[in-house]
């Protein structure tokens, strides 16, 4: 599918469906991390009592179907890069492919334009006598960073300048494979060593596990943010070691060890002194591309006032992301690659042709179904015709210890919103089967599935009473294969004959479903579009809603035929 460009003038009013009417309730629910695979007992949606999305699935084929939820189709590099949430809600909300993330960070810096950017221009005035500092996820899963994109920007960096470099490490086990922490941490010590042979001062800092140390979201818990904070700016951590490698070996031999976990730790010189605490006139960059679990950190890196945690000091430092972060609040205000300028998207049409929306989700996917499903962007297109709605997620508990999560309570609001008849699409996002899976517990993901699809339930049959219609999606992979696989598939079980379990998203499909009473006979999915994508989710909506897509959309995925 080819990026298709804005439609930069064109009118803002949507024209008439020819066949569909105006006027009905349209539900679109979007599992977090669902999937299709074969059934087997790592297939945690095959496993779990799903009663509701069994009978959609079976009962009408013709409105049943797969859509790609990941690589080229949702915009990134290629077919071998995993879809996330924030990429498919994108793609979801704009029905455009748009260049993402990573992809953008790979034509800057394969052009060069990356070291000719504001960005770099900006940092590059530190590295003359202060140092630079690389912050972020040590992983090749291409979800928030890229190994490869380290490489390159800590050789382009230095051939640019930078005399004193300082790396400060979360190691990943979430994406990849748990235990990778330790290979990726070889080949970064390998890559600076030879900068330190041509002359440049550059070593390993600090570091800990993605989900402990720096990486927090939404909000969740600052005390991630400030755990990295004290390693990577204060030089302060439980744990001190004389290199990376050594850190990472030792602090994985506890038992209950893994990458995603690893508690804080600073790399000390022989005298006990910490390497890399990042000082004034230094700069920093933080060199994941996907936005949500750096916003807060970047907040804490650039903020003067500042409330969330005592940063006992606050370094006067050049700051820059890979990305801009959030575009609405201009965060960081300084970044290294330009970010996509998603325009006119589904929502801010329907907006302006009177489509009264409701949106809906618990904290840790409520920016998804809002803020990316807009194309990046925050608020409303119009607070009168707009209501977005925050369940607050459970705090500093484990997913797989409330696998049910909120989704009961998102269900309820959901139906309450339909039942009002106060709004003309109303849309969740019910994060179970992302959220549960990345824990690794297939009992917990499988009951989180179960709530998932009683969640579904409260929704399709809110839509049933107001004679509406839903739609019933996904935005990518994670709960429908819990199991790392060979090539032949088969699942791969370590020294003890246990299956390695899979905490990553996936490559596979996922389904999209429409029905309800209010959907005019005939309606069903076309069979011409079989490499069709989450962007073509939107057009299909607004032919729900009564309206034809704008025509640099990608195709609708429904036709009406005559019965």
């Amino acid at each position: 599918m080819a990026t298709r460009p804005p439609a930069e003038g064109k009118p803002w009013d949507l024209a008439a469906h020819p066949r569909l009417a105006k006027g009905k309730v349209v539900g679109v629910v979007v599992l977090d991390g669902w999937g299709e695979a074969p059934p087997d007992p790592f297939n945690c949606i095959h496993a779990a009592d799903t009663p509701t999305l069994d009978a959609l699935k079976k009962a009408a084929p013709e409105r049943w179907r797969l859509i790609k939820a990941h690589g080229t189709a949702v915009g990134l590099p290629t077919d071998d890069d995993m879809g996330n949430s924030e990429v498919g809600h994108n793609a979801l909300g704009a029905g455009q492919i748009y260049a993402q993330g990573a992809k953008l960070v790979d034509l800057a810096l394969a052009s060069g334009k990356i070291y000719e950017g504001e960005g770099f221009k900006y940092i590059r005035q530190s590295f003359e006598n202060g140092t630079l500092h690389l912050i972020g996820l040590l992983s090749d899963g291409g979800v928030h960073s890229r190994f490869d994109q380290l490489q390159l920007l800590l050789k382009g960096a230095s051939e640019h300048g930078a005399k004193r470099v300082r790396v400060h490490v979360l190691t990943d086990g979430r994406d990849v494979l748990d235990g990778s922490s330790i290979r990726f941490v070889e080949m970064l010590e390998e890559d600076l060593a030879r900068l330190r042979e041509k002359g440049v001062d550059a070593r390993i800092a600090s570091g800990g596990g993605r989900m402990y140390v720096t990486m927090d979201r939404y909000e969740n818990d600052w005390q991630v943010v400030k755990r990295g904070w004290d390693a990577h700016v204060l030089g302060e951590a439980p744990h001190k070691f004389k290199n990376a490698l050594e850190a990472v070996k030792k602090l994985r031999e506890d038992p209950k060890a893994n990458d995603q976990y690893l508690p804080p730790f600073v790399i000390v010189d022989e005298s006990g002194k910490p390497v890399g605490p990042i000082q004034d006139g230094d700069a920093v960059v933080t060199f994941n591309f996907r936005a949500d679990r750096m916003v807060m950190l970047a907040k804490a890196l650039e903020y003067e006032n500042f409330d969330k945690f005592d940063r006992v000091r606050f370094p006067k430092i050049r700051y820059a992301g890979m990305l801009q972060y959030d575009g609405e609040l201009k965060l960081p205000s300084h970044y290294l690659v330009a970010p996509p300028e998603i325009e006119r998207t589904s929502g801010e049409y329907l907006a302006r042709n009177g489509v009264r929306t409701y949106a809906c989700s618990e904290t840790v996917k409520f920016g998804h179904v809002t803020f990316f499903w807009n194309g990046n962007r925050s608020g409303y297109f119009n607070p009168s015709l707009e209501k977005y709605e925050e369940i607050p997620s459970d705090i500093g508990i484990p997913f797989n210890d409330q696998p049910k999560m909120k989704a009961l309570e998102i269900a309820q609001k959901a139906r309450d919103a339909i039942l009002s008849r106060k709004f003309d699409q109303v849309r969740v996002n019910i994060a179970n089967g992302d959220m549960v899976g990345h824990t690794g517990d297939i009992e917990a993901t499988i009951v989180g599935c179960k709530a998932a699809d009683e969640a579904v339930k409260i929704i399709l049959d809110a839509i049933e009473q107001v004679g509406g219609i839903f739609v019933l999606t996904a935005d990518h992979g994670n709960a429908e294969d819990m199991a790392k696989r060979d090539k032949s598939g088969k699942p791969l079980r370590d020294k003890d004959g246990k299956v390695q379990t899979l905490t990553s998203h996936t490559l596979n499909p996922v389904p999209i479903a429409i029905g309800g009473p209010g959907l005019a006979p005939g309606v069903r999915f076309r069979t011409d579009l079989p490499n069709a994508g989450l962007a073509n989710v939107a057009a299909t909506v607004m032919n729900l809603h009564g309206f034809e897509a704008p025509d640099h959309y990608e195709p609708t995925l429904i036709e009406v035929v005559d019965k």
